[in-house]
């Protein structure tokens, strides 16, 4: 579990490190909003693939150690007390063009859009920076999603008055 204060604490720790790092999935929704709309498992960062070091030296200061990898560009590190920080290394030094011929960070990293690092978010009053709206709709398609997934997308969309994407339509719901 990563409570709020959990994550001020990440947040601090790098910010004081100058780690570059952008909240992403449940946590960079809930910062979006500006409020906790839920409980969270772990938190979702973006990172410069070339920050992973001095991130590791950081958050190993309190006891945070790359516990298993999601693949290549997803190191997930956890402390003694359980919780968990699910890393998404970005390759913020050269662009790509990807797929459907969108404008990427390069291929040392997960495939995150150009300007989709440019948001900022509120946790207990406190500004972070967090992956764009946008982003977060966009990249929370095209995969088999959950009911959990529903509520964060209909929860940001709501908040922010844009459509909420024909996939989550009658899950956010449940």
């Amino acid at each position: 579990m990563m409570t709020a204060a959990d994550v001020l604490q990440v947040v601090g720790l790098l910010q004081g490190a100058a780690v570059r790092f952008w909240l992403d999935g449940g946590w960079g929704v809930d910062a979006l909003i500006g409020r906790q709309t839920r409980e969270h498992d772990d938190l979702d960062l973006a990172l410069p693939a070339g920050d992973l070091a001095a991130f590791e030296a950081t958050v190993g200061r309190v006891g945070f150690r790359e516990a298993y990898r999601d693949g290549d560009f997803n190191p997930v590190y956890a402390d003694p007390a359980g919780r968990r920080v699910d890393v998404h290394l970005v390759d913020t030094a050269s662009e790509t063009l990807h797929g459907k011929g969108m404008r990427v960070y390069g291929g040392q990293g997960l495939p995150y859009e150009v300007g989709a690092l440019e948001g900022s978010g509120e946790i207990l009053g406190t500004r972070v920076p967090c992956c764009t709206v946008e982003f977060q709709v966009r990249s929370h398609t095209g995969y088999e999603f959950d009911a959990q997934d529903g509520r964060d997308m209909a929860a940001l969309c709501d908040h922010f008055g844009i459509e909420l994407p024909p996939e989550y339509r009658g899950l956010a719901s449940t």
